[in-house]
């Protein structure tokens, strides 16, 4: 079987979010069911965000140093659970030699016959329009909300990052009616956080969460089964 590369570190609590989805969907009886996941959880990588905007240090080389340590150990495949740094997938994969699961594009295939979505991301997403340059050529159009309510968005997502207990005084809920009132039906929660923070608050709708089609998208393709939940 295949082995899993993540690299992660971006931010910590997305890649153990990515990694227990990648435990709960596989079909696995025993230890040795499970997939065989080397993990470079690299804290250390600058700002995704603060340098598509100008502000702070340029990770490539970060980046691409964990993709290199993680096909030198031993990875078949690399997978990343942090959507804004999808902005450096060409560079990192011109780097490695083994395949690296676009997280993007595996969410472009799952939107089959949806035409219109709404995008929940950091700033740096926004900017870089790290989905746009993808889902578009599926004929997909991406709505995103105005600057201020981006605001509201970053600053979710970063609160989580700081482990602010307070993210119920954050108004999401004003972005989610945004998109309501845009009559948008599926809402991407375009950053590895989101997906945490969502069921932290218990807030219900229907989103598509990047991290759980990576995780199903990465099962697949290490050679195991995915879990049938509706034969327990």
């Amino acid at each position: 079987m295949k082995i899993v590369g993540v690299l992660g570190g971006m931010g910590p609590l997305a890649t153990v979010d990515l990694l227990n989805k990648i435990i709960k969907y596989t079909d696995a009886k025993k230890d040795s069911d499970h997939i065989h996941t080397l993990v470079d959880n690299n804290t250390e990588i600058p700002d995704r965000t603060a340098y598509i905007l100008k502000e702070g240090k340029d990770p490539v080389d970060y980046l691409i140093d964990s993709a290199l340590k993680l096909e030198a150990m031993g990875a078949s495949f690399i997978v990343m659970p942090c959507n804004t740094a999808h902005y450096f997938y060409e560079k990192i994969c011109k780097s490695i030699k083994i395949p690296f699961i676009n997280m993007i594009d595996e969410v472009a295939k799952e939107l089959n016959d949806v035409k219109k979505v709404g995008l929940l991301s950091t700033k740096g997403t926004y900017k870089g329009k790290i989905y746009e340059n993808i889902l578009n050529k599926y004929g997909i159009e991406v709505a995103i909300p105005p600057i201020e309510m981006q605001e509201i968005v970053n600053k979710l997502i970063y609160s989580l990052k700081e482990g602010d207990e307070n993210l119920d005084k954050i108004p999401i809920k004003d972005v989610l009616d945004y998109f309501s009132n845009l009559g948008i039906e599926k809402i991407i929660l375009g950053c590895t956080e989101l997906p945490v923070t969502f069921e932290k608050l218990k807030i219900e709708g229907t989103f598509i969460d990047p991290t759980k089609i990576l995780a199903l998208s990465a099962i697949k393709h290490s050679g195991k089964n995915l879990k049938n939940f509706n034969s327990q």
